[in-house]
């Protein structure tokens, strides 16, 4: 028996991570309806979705819903790729209108605001997922079930290094400013936080040793890991190796002296989300909740001296606060 295809609005359609929505919905065989963005540059739709309404102001947007409503026509889910400090404005809205929510990372910025959605799909009835694209990656599957398999008292000992290039216009934007983004903890490192404690366990500790607003470093003990991590915008930072290679990203994970390699198979993980979601078995508010606090906290904490655990990288800028 073939399934009906669902209706689809999406919010942000003219970022850079919506392209991997738009295929998502086209590779399950849905529909897209509308799509929101306050930017015009938005011919990618051509190659998904032409037929698609386009709206530049959320009101206008808004007043399409009504008017799909009052004609018989029902919004399933709605893909919110928007600014993070949006989100949940935008699945409150999604959720008003009888759909489901799929929202990017973060859900959202502070803890409190997921007890106040959950109360919300409570009262509707609807569902909200979001994309952690990583727990569905092969490679951190199998690690997660080694872990899992491995020894029951046993503590890993993790250095995380995530380094991403961005230019002077990052700062300008709206990730550059920490109350739209949540700074470099939440908008480049939820992805990471999100992943270790789903493979390693609930926090016990969480210490900053470095808040800037280009990078971030601290340490994170969880259930069975010491996590020392650093995160940074800062091309200054990249390795040797990565600069004469022309690269402007380094990500590095390695799990007691084992690099754990994962840089490729990303590019379907969207679709992969969207097909479990479509089957009941998305991602919801409570698996989203713990990367939101880690982050929350990072974001909100009084950088430490370097004593104790530290990143090694830390040794070598001229600059730690």
């Amino acid at each position: 028996m073939e399934r009906t295809p669902k209706n689809f609005g999406l919010i942000g359609v003219a970022g850079y991570i919506a392209v991997r929505h738009l295929k998502a919905i086209k590779d399950t065989g849905n529909n897209l309806l509308a799509s929101l963005d306050k930017f015009d540059s938005v011919g990618l739709l051509d190659n998904y979705f032409p037929q698609s309404d386009f709206f530049v102001e959320f009101e206008r947007f808004d007043r399409h819903f009504d008017k799909l409503k009052r004609t018989g026509t029902k919004i399933d889910f709605v893909s919110i790729c928007s600014p993070n400090y949006l989100h949940d404005s935008h699945i409150r809205f999604a959720l008003r209108h009888g759909a489901d929510a799929i929202c990017e990372k973060p859900i959202v910025l502070n803890p409190w605001n997921v007890d106040a959605l959950q109360e919300i799909e409570n009262e509707t009835g609807r569902n909200i997922y979001t994309v952690l694209q990583s727990r569905l990656h092969p490679r951190i599957i199998e690690l997660r079930n080694k872990i899992m398999n491995g020894p029951k008292n046993k503590v890993y000992d993790i250095d995380l290094t995530y380094i991403t290039s961005r230019g002077n216009w990052y700062f300008i934007s709206w990730k550059g400013d920490i109350q739209k983004s949540g700074g470099v903890a939440t908008n480049i490192g939820i992805h990471f936080f999100d992943m270790l404690s789903w493979i390693f366990g609930n926090v016990k500790k969480n210490i900053v040793h470095m808040s800037l607003p280009n990078k971030a470093a601290g340490y994170l003990e969880l259930g069975n890991a010491r996590v020392r991590w650093f995160l940074s915008l800062d091309a200054n930072d990249l390795p040797a190796a990565s600069v004469e290679n022309g690269r402007r990203t380094f990500r590095s994970v390695v799990v007691d002296n084992e690099e754990i390699e994962y840089s490729e198979g990303f590019a379907d993980l969207h679709t992969l989300t969207y097909k479990e979601i479509l089957a009941g078995r998305g991602f919801s508010l409570k698996d989203a909740r713990q990367s939101v606090e880690i982050a929350y906290t990072i974001r909100n904490s009084k950088p430490e001296s370097l004593t104790g655990d530290y990143h090694p990288i830390l040794k070598t800028l001229k600059h730690v606060q």
